[in-house]
């Protein structure tokens, strides 16, 4: 099968292109790098060098390409974390989302291809209720600060996907990725915060978290590709779990000292009330859906052994 990926050298898009790859799929990268396109072509991948912005050249390289499926694995998240300065962290991937996707299904659209796959985000649950949410459940309403922003580009992102004419729209609602090229692997944001103590429980340490290893990530991509049910699916472990859980096994995984514990309220005086929120009210994902429909299951199926293996 022809795969054209957007966001080929991410943390995603790296094990994804191997993967597909491996299995003898015909890829062709997206990539802004000539350096990167020469390490896809390394990898047994095609290149496209184009900005995801330029409507004419993600049009000409999808068009060459001739995809059967194109996938958007596409963000621009900075290395570091700046909580004074949110707005500035999801600027870039908030405009990939809005006008990056639209480029990306208008090409695919024009080239015939059979079926768009794009990265979502699975936290994006109404903070009440049970503990683990599935597709269907409703979707956070008025989410503070600059998560709201966020969040009405990852609706955008998810409507052009969903609603293109005449294109099988599959949108993967991820867990929180670890794993190689993700703030939580070495050298990264985490896990440098962690090392450092900087990363408290708040509270009760009941914000239910759900992760998916990028490895896993990318092996749904590889079960969506063929045909399927469309619409919307989280891809996550199976072990969805609040942070007085995984935060301490995750400090042990990588050799860091317990987290700290800080009450709410404290935490609602230091830190902006959209961290507060993704603190003390967060929600999980149920997987099952999309385990059932695509004949799935994650390679790592819970984070107690995937931060072991993968992180330590």
């Amino acid at each position: 099968m022809k795969v054209f990926v957007a966001g080929a050298t991410g943390a995603v898009g790296r094990p994804l292109v191997r993967s597909l790859v491996a299995e003898g799929h015909e890829v062709t990268g997206l990539t802004r790098s000539e350096e990167r396109a020469a390490d896809l072509r390394e990898q047994g991948a095609q290149s496209a060098v184009a900005d995801v912005y330029d409507a004419g050249g993600i049009a000409a390289a999808v068009a060459a390409a001739r995809p059967e499926v194109l996938v958007h694995e596409l963000t621009a998240l900075p290395a570091h974390m700046d909580m004074k300065d949110l707005d500035g962290f999801y600027r870039e991937t908030n405009r990939i989302r809005r006008e990056g996707t639209g480029v990306l299904v208008d090409a695919a659209r024009a080239a015939g291809v059979r079926r768009v796959i794009a990265q979502s985000i699975s936290f994006i649950y109404a903070q009440e209720g049970g503990r683990v949410k599935d597709e269907d459940a409703p979707l956070v309403e008025d989410p503070p600060g600059a998560f709201g922003t966020a969040f009405d580009a990852v609706l955008e992102l998810e409507r052009l996907v969903l609603g293109a004419e005449g294109i099988e729209g599959l949108v993967l609602r991820y867990g929180w990725f670890y794993g190689p090229g993700t703030y939580y692997a070495p050298g990264g944001d985490q896990y440098e915060n962690f090392r450092r103590r900087r990363t408290p429980i708040v509270g009760a340490g009941e914000s239910t978290w759900s992760f998916c290893h990028v490895e896993d990530a990318a092996s749904a991509v590889v079960a969506a590709l063929g045909t399927g049910p469309t619409g919307v699916y989280n891809v996550c472990d199976d072990d969805p779990a609040p942070t007085r859980e995984w935060m301490p096994a995750y400090a042990e995984a990588i050799g860091a000292k317990r987290p700290r514990r800080i009450p709410a309220f404290m935490a609602r005086i230091a830190a902006p009330k959209e961290v507060v929120a993704m603190a003390t009210e967060l929600r999980g994902a149920d997987n099952a859906r999309f385990k059932r429909e695509y004949g799935w299951s994650p390679g790592y199926a819970s984070w107690r052994r995937g931060f072991v293996e993968s992180l330590g």
